[in-house]
């Protein structure tokens, strides 16, 4: 990929995703559950764009969404309403009430309240809704705290004895369909224990529910799949398969897999360029146009992003910290990262980029939000405009008294 012709082309900073990669992707998750009935349900939350929602959708695939929003995107980009999820923990009742209207696949209900709610409003219109309910089994995912879901202290799903009183309620309701059971225990999962346990714990509950005559249609194992941004071991898709379907043995069921990261992070690259050096005492900095209201992980998480140089540059390699213009100590790309001496222009390639980069960016400081790219076959394309600041004043303009 010439990187140093897309920044040329396209400006900095900027984000580019190959396509082709996503689809590779794509089909060797979809190969690890051949055999078994499944639905592969992209994570919209991972990468947003439309264009590539569109891109899985081509591909077959469903949408994991977690607000109406992302729901409006799946259907505009083309995914079947009969292939969305709607989860999330806070769902206002004018969502719910849109998520029925839709017809969606099912709701994945996170409370006893939401619930509550959830049959309300199906029965203000005259409809049953199909209702799946995430089960917290309280495994460890070992990954970071803050994308771990599936443990008591997180804020996500309910525990198995809440969840049966709650499957008990959606069966004997005329306006609850229950159809599935849903887990996810975390993201960027490198360790296939904890899946297998999950999975088991959950299978168990979906046979005692079939003990009561509740038959579930989904079984919906959530996503996380793990993977490399430095030197991880990463679960295989065939291994991490075989650990689900090896929990579900003897039941007729639909597997549904949320894949986001795992589709789309190593896809994606960051693309900025160097404004300038400069030399604290014996810190060294290399600031660059991209910032962390364009790459928010690092700062966020201290996530780790490979880093490439595009240079010229033959100096001998010291540790800098790669920062940006945001006005903030903790803006910054990488820490204590090998590079040479850069020069005004030279490019940095950031790695691992195409799964919560440029969704989770702000206007913060206001900055504009970069442009994004696809590569496929071979050809580049803008699948978003950069936006300018007419585009950030917008909303507020003509309401300025």
């Amino acid at each position: 990929m010439d990187f140093k012709a897309l920044a040329n082309k396209y400006q900095t900073p900027l984000y580019v995703y190959d396509l082709d990669y996503m689809s590779s992707q794509y089909e060797k998750l979809k190969l690890a559950f051949k055999g078994r009935k499944s639905i592969l349900a992209y994570a919209v939350k991972a990468n947003s764009n439309l264009s590539v929602i569109k891109h899985f959708a081509d591909l077959g695939s469903g949408a994991d969404c977690v607000s109406i929003g992302e729901v409006r995107r799946a259907i505009l980009a083309g995914v079947a309403p009969y292939k969305i999820l709607f989860s999330g923990v806070g769902k206002k009742d004018v969502e719910i009430r849109e998520a029925i209207e839709l017809d969606i696949l099912y709701i994945n209900v996170e409370s006893e309240a939401e619930l509550g709610r959830v049959e309300l409003i199906a029965k203000e219109l005259g409809k049953i809704s199909r209702i799946s309910i995430r089960v917290n089994p309280n495994i460890d995912p070992k990954t970071h705290p803050y994308i771990s879901t599936g443990l008591h202290d997180n804020k996500f799903g309910v525990e198995i004895s809440t969840a049966k009183r709650m499957y008990i309620k959606a069966k004997n309701s005329e306006y609850l369909d229950p159809v599935g059971i849903h887990f996810h225990i975390g993201s960027q999962l490198t360790e296939l224990k904890p899946i297998y346990e999950a999975s088991e714990i959950v299978a168990d509950m979906l046979r005692s529910l079939q003990a009561i005559d509740i038959e579930l249609k989904f079984f919906d194992i959530g996503g996380g799949l793990g993977i490399k941004y430095d030197d991880e071991t990463t679960i295989e898709p065939y291994d991490y398969a075989q650990a689900i379907l090896g929990t579900l043995k003897g039941l007729d069921i639909t597997v549904i897999c949320e894949p986001g990261r795992f589709l789309t992070a190593n896809a994606g690259y960051f693309l900025t360029k160097v404004l300038y050096e400069k030399q604290n005492g014996a810190k060294r900095f290399t600031v660059v146009d991209g910032a962390m209201n364009d790459l928010l992980r690092p700062s966020l998480y201290n996530a780790f992003h490979k880093i490439e140089v595009i240079s010229d540059a033959k100096s001998a390699f010291s540790k800098a910290d790669v920062v940006g213009p945001v006005c903030e100590s903790g803006d910054f790309l990488a820490k204590d990262c090998e590079l040479p001496l850069l020069e005004h222009n030279d490019l940095l390639v950031v790695h691992s980029a195409g799964a919560y980069g440029f969704g989770m960016g702000s206007n913060y400081n206001t900055r504009g939000r970069s442009a994004e790219v696809a590569i496929e076959n071979g050809q580049d394309r803008l699948i978003r405009q950069r936006e300018s600041f007419e585009d950030l004043i917008a909303l507020e303009k003509d309401l300025v008294k």
